[in-house]
């Protein structure tokens, strides 16, 4: 049994070499002079905080069942707990004892289950119910049905029955699609919750729950409800919404921009800055290479990992001048097409909302999640647009990253409609950053292109319902901001 702590905080090569040995049976030690191999199979057990991150895609569809913890206990059981630590502590050998019954009880029907589950009988309606039921869940891949018939089985040996029943099927289902799922329970797989109203479908939307009684639901978004506008999908853009820019493209026009906001000002960006690389030494690697000599002539440091860490720092406008028109709504939906690259991609990701008078943590930094929608659907907009505060939080956490992760890229996103009277002239320019202008009135202020301009920032304007926004923006050279 190879039991995990936090199994989604496993860095990325202990989670390949979890996959390499789970998949061929042998684990190869290669480090240090050292060249060694030795059979391992295991079964593996993982606990993890969703909050803090989700797990590879290739390892949670190897876990085959999943049980998810409460986050709060009653009153009563608290105490419970407490009695049962207390009376442990004074009598250790007498607990025990207590329980010895019960714990042989539990050990021998579980014998009889496995003695039992080589007889269980599977009628094919059980089969043709758990396929569909993975269908509709939108699960991917096959392991799902072959866990789901498994568990069914075992916990029919576990009822000391013959065959599978309906009762199985659904006793084991919630813990082999829990991490599986892709498709919410009373939704089909061809259905999308982008083109249901608030009064569509069973149990509506966010909009419904939360907006109050009286009047239509647009009518209730331009009265700043934020859950009146669900992320949309983006009809009259070409999907992605949003196609995230390669790291040479965003770096050479980032550096373009910031050098002519900045021009006058001591150079271009990138000028007396070396290269991150790594300070730690290497003693195996020193020791060969000196061939024993005293003292050392030379010092072999460790190579730097390959590639660099990179985040993405959403800035979002959630002010109330972008609760008419939907451009909130149209906001989240470019926001949710941002999360979505960085987690195919691997990358982390963070979003701030800055309205209300305030700037507010959307998403805290973690790994990308599979899916922001419901996240971005909880924030609230309305009240005024303090710029200045945000773009100052943003550097704060910038620093903040770096200073913990040298080496660490950061591409800062600035969504917003420019409608706001603060100046950012006065402020350093963000590095790498791009300013999305989703301003959409006839006559246009042109703000969003000052702004990015006094932040050096590169300039692209969102052009939601007319031609797509990868057309939009590759008209626009590097350094250009009007």
């Amino acid at each position: 049994m190879l039991y995990v702590d936090e199994v989604n905080l496993l860095p990325d090569t202990l989670v390949d070499l979890l996959l390499d040995v789970a998949a061929s049976g042998t684990n190869i030690v290669e480090r240090d002079g050292i060249s060694h191999s030795h059979p391992a199979r295991f079964s593996l057990i993982g606990t993890m905080n969703p909050d803090e991150g989700e797990l590879r895609p290739q390892l949670l569809d190897r876990f085959g069942l999943c049980l998810e913890q409460a986050g709060s206990i009653s009153i009563d059981e608290r105490i419970a707990i407490v009695q049962q630590r207390e009376a442990f502590d004074r009598d250790p050998a007498g607990t025990l004892q207590n329980y010895e019954h019960a714990q042989a009880a539990l050990a021998e029907r579980i014998a009889k289950a496995q003695r039992l589950l080589k007889e269980i009988t599977t009628d094919s309606w059980v089969y043709r119910t758990i396929a569909n039921r993975c269908e509709a869940a939108g699960v991917e891949g096959l392991r799902a049905d072959v866990t789901w018939h498994r568990a069914a089985q075992a916990h029919a040996a576990w009822r000391g029955v013959g065959g599978v029943e309906q009762q199985d099927i659904d006793t084991v289902e919630p813990w082999v699609l829990a991490h599986r799922r892709t498709q919410p329970p009373e939704q089909s797989p061809l259905s999308s919750p982008t083109n249901q109203t608030p009064s569509q479908g069973e149990g509506g939307s966010s909009a419904a729950n939360n907006a109050p009684s009286g009047g239509t639901s647009s009518q209730r978004g331009e009265q700043g409800q934020w859950g009146a506008m669900p992320p949309t999908a983006q009809a009259s853009i070409s999907q992605p919404a949003l196609k995230l820019p390669d790291s040479d493209e965003f770096a050479q026009r980032g550096k373009r921009a910031h050098t002519a906001a900045s021009a006058g000002k001591g150079g271009a960006l990138g000028q007396g800055r070396s290269q991150v690389t790594t300070s730690r030494l290497d003693g195996f690697a020193t020791i060969i290479a000196n061939r024993g000599q005293w003292p050392w002539q030379q010092l072999k440091m460790r190579k730097a990992r390959a590639g660099q860490a990179t985040a993405h720092l959403v800035l979002l406008d959630t002010s109330g001048s972008t609760l008419g028109q939907r451009l909130l709504g149209q906001a989240k939906g470019l926001v949710e097409s941002l999360v979505t690259q960085a987690y195919a991609a691997r990358e982390q990701v963070a979003v701030l909302g800055f309205g209300n008078g305030g700037v507010v943590p959307i998403l805290s930094r973690r790994r990308a999640p599979k899916n922001a929608r419901g996240t971005l659907d909880s924030a609230k907009g309305g009240g005024g647009t303090p710029l200045r505060e945000a773009i100052i939080e943003a550097k704060r956490l910038i620093r903040q990253w770096q200073r913990r992760e040298p080496g660490l890229k950061v591409r800062t996103y600035l969504i917003t409609d420019g409608r706001t009277r603060e100046t950012v002239d006065d402020l350093a320019p963000l590095e790498e950053c791009l300013l999305i202008d989703t301003e959409q009135a006839k006559v246009k202020r042109g703000q969003g292109a000052r702004i990015a301009q006094q932040l050096g920032a590169r300039y692209w304007p969102a052009s939601f319902g007319k031609p797509s926004l990868a057309h939009t923006v590759s008209a626009h050279q590097p350094g250009n901001f009007s």
